[in-house]
Order: C-alpha cells, then sequence, then structure tokens
C-alpha cells in the first residue's frame, strides 16, 4: 500500500461513445428494464444498441434527446422509430423531441433528473451485477419526513437500513450520501441503485452493515429552464454556492433526527459522507470543515481542487495532522468526463503526503454508471 496514495483498480469494461443510426441489427432485442410494467419499448440488445418507438401521427418533425437530438423517422402509421448504435453502459436520460417540445417516454419509469421528470434507459454491463438485485438478505429503504427549523419547510431524508435491522439491537455507522445539481434525495436509489449495492457487498462480507442516509443537497432545479434533459455539469466546488443552508440542515437537524430516530453510532469515526457532483463539493466541504463529525470523505465526479496546502480553508495544510484525522479521503472521475483536473488534484496530494484513494472509471462520463462505480469501491472502505 502507498503511503501517499493508493490507486484502486477494478476491472471494468471501458465503452465506445455515443452514436446513432437507422439501420437494424440482426442481434434480438428486448424490453428495457428500466421501462413500466408491460412496455414492449425502448428496447436493447447485447450489442447495446437501443430501439426507440413512439406514436405521434400528427407530428411533422419527432428527435430522440439523448447525448444531443436525433431525427427519428416516422411509418405509415405514424409511429417514429430509431436504432442506436452501441451506448455506453450504464444509465441515461433520454426524452422525445416532438414538434420542438420535450416530452418523456410513457414506456419508460419516470426519474428525476436535469430537473424534471425524465425518461431513462438501462445499459446493461456484460458480466457485471453489483448494482443488481440479488437473492441475498436486502435492506430496506424508508422515507423519513421531517420538518426544518432553519428552512421553515417540511423535507424528507430517504435512508437505507441494512439487512436484519429490525430484527436486532446493533447499532449502525452511518454514510450521509448526496446526490448531484438537478437530481435529489431519490437519485441515489432509483437511479444509482444504492440499495442494492450494500445489499451485494454486505453479503459478500465486503462492507460493514451501515445505515445510509440521502437528503436534499439543494440544487434540484438549477436545471429547471434549459428546456430538457441535460448532462450536469461538473460539480466540483458548486455545493456551497447552490444551498448554503444544506451544512446548516445536515449538521444541526439531519444528524440529530437520524441518531434520534435510528440505531446509529454517534461518533466521528463512524460517520461517513459522500456525494457525486454538486453533491461531491458539499461532501469535501462539509467533511473537511466537520472533522470532529467524520471520519471518512468521499467525492465522486467533483470537489477535489485547488491546492492542498491552502484548499478548503488549508485543513490539509500539515499533511501528518490531516491524516490521523482523515481515516479515508477517496477521489473518483469517469475517464470521459475532466478526468485532467481530477489527475491534477490527485498528483499534488501525492506530492503533499496526503494518503487517499484514487479511483477512475474507464469509458464512463459525468453519469451514473460513474457514481455506481465509485460507491461500489468507496463502501468497503469504511468504518474498518
Amino acid at each position: 500500500m502507498k503511503t501517499a496514495a493508493m490507486v484502486l483498480a477494478l476491472s471494468l469494461l471501458a465503452s465506445p461513445g455515443v452514436m446513432f443510426s437507422q439501420a437494424a441489427v440482426d442481434a434480438a432485442f428486448k424490453a428495457a428494464t428500466s421501462n413500466v410494467p408491460g412496455a414492449e419499448y425502448p428496447q436493447i440488445n447485447m450489442d447495446r444498441r437501443a430501439r426507440f418507438r413512439v406514436s405521434a401521427p400528427q407530428a411533422e418533425k419527432v428527435e430522440l434527446n439523448l447525448g444531443g437530438r436525433h431525427l427519428m423517422t416516422k411509418d405509415q402509421t405514424g409511429v417514429w422509430t430509431i436504432t442506436t448504435d452501441p451506448l455506453v453502459v450504464g444509465f441515461h436520460y433520454y426524452s422525445f423531441v416532438i414538434d420542438g417540445v420535450n416530452v418523456a417516454d410513457p414506456g419508460s419509469e419516470a426519474y428525476f433528473g436535469s430537473s424534471w421528470m425524465s425518461s431513462g434507459i438501462e445499459v446493461p454491463e456484460p458480466g457485471v451485477d453489483f448494482y443488481d438485485a440479488k437473492n441475498v438478505p436486502h435492506g430496506e429503504v424508508r422515507v423519513r419526513p421531517y420538518f426544518s427549523k432553519i428552512s421553515n419547510a417540511w423535507r424528507q431524508a430517504y435512508i437505507y437500513t441494512p439487512p436484519g435491522y429490525d430484527n436486532s439491537n446493533t447499532r449502525y455507522p452511518v454514510l450521509y450520501l448526496q446526490h448531484g445539481a438537478g437530481e435529489d434525495e431519490r437519485g441515489w436509489t432509483m437511479q444509482g441503485r444504492a440499495n442494492f449495492i450494500l445489499d451485494n457487498l454486505i453479503a459478500a462480507g465486503k462492507a460493514k452493515p451501515m445505515i445510509v442516509v440521502m437528503d436534499n443537497g439543494g440544487g434540484s432545479a438549477l436545471f429547471v429552464n434549459r428546456g430538457g434533459p441535460a448532462a450536469a455539469a461538473p460539480g466540483s466546488g458548486r455545493g456551497n454556492a447552490v444551498n448554503s443552508q444544506f451544512a446548516d440542515i445536515l449538521i444541526r437537524e439531519i444528524i440529530p433526527m437520524v441518531e434520534s430516530n435510528y440505531r446509529a453510532r454517534n461518533d466521528r469515526a463512524n460517520r461517513a459522507i459522500a456525494g457525486l457532483s454538486m453533491g461531491a463539493g458539499q461532501a469535501w466541504q462539509i467533511g473537511t470543515a466537520n472533522l470532529d463529525k467524520f471520519a471518512y470523505i468521499g467525492g465522486f465526479s467533483g470537489g477535489a481542487t485547488g491546492e492542498p496546502e491552502t484548499a478548503y480553508n488549508g485543513v490539509m495544510a500539515n499533511a501528518k495532522t490531516f491524516n490521523n484525522r482523515a481515516k479515508v479521503l477517496y477521489i473518483s472521475i469517469g475517464t470521459e468526463e475532466n478526468v485532467q483536473g481530477a489527475r491534477t488534484f490527485h498528483q499534488k496530494l501525492d506530492q503533499h503526503g496526503i494518503k487517499h484513494v484514487y479511483f477512475e472509471s474507464p469509458g464512463t462520463a459525468h453519469e451514473w454508471q460513474t457514481w455506481r462505480r465509485s460507491l461500489y469501491g468507496f463502501a468497503p472502505l469504511l468504518f474498518r
């Protein structure tokens, strides 16, 4: 193990970029797992090509909005179709643009992302099932409403309790896990499959049983005026700017609420904070400013920026002191997003003597497959 940094390597498949084609292919298609029950389309095949279909007889122009707009073809019955070239594995938001108006696909489940209820398609990764539901003991995701005096509003947290929680007296460590801009507290469960990732890791003995708290960090309406689903921009350092109240709400209201109502351990050695994009910025800002409350910090596709000697109010200026306080500092990024910024910060941390774990998700961009892989790598490091 390196003294300055550990490089976490996972054997994951890289995938080509998104391209589109009208040509049909021979491989068999089947309904995507992200469809509503009984919906035949969209479809996906083993080559990761997807077929989309929508009935709009009166429309003059219909496009698929997935990584850009792509013209669909109309048949004699008014049904519009398109077949893509191989897609990147993982989860992707999409919509139809019918005569200039973004609409959701009635065949898809609805997912809150990019500030609206969007359609989504799951593209399976061959041989990879760490985020799938398996025949193992399952935890539960509970919705906990509470009133925030700070924001003078009702809020809700999604709280994962590990398998066996209701049948034991065990007290558990807690991971506070944040979403990205344009998403909300539902994201890590609905799109990220965090509960299945934890179920599978715990069943395999790779992660400690833990409570996971997913709350709304703000920024949910950031893209509301942009006219449709667009990938959230990398959130380095934006967590505080988007919602300056959230740090107070987390420290003064969410943590006390969790520790009063759940069997949660209440010391820094049993608290972790992590997030993606905007949530990564929040995790870095809140975690480094509250090392008396958090011993583990994870930033997925965001937060890792600046000079170690001065970043985050200089908390890392003395490497030895910081290393003694932060048990795990985790940085991850997709190789198809702003990877150079993360690599540079990783190198600077090495040079400054800050212990950390650095992971690059091969072939993925600023998207849920990057963050699923990141959680899969981060969770086993916690509470050891």
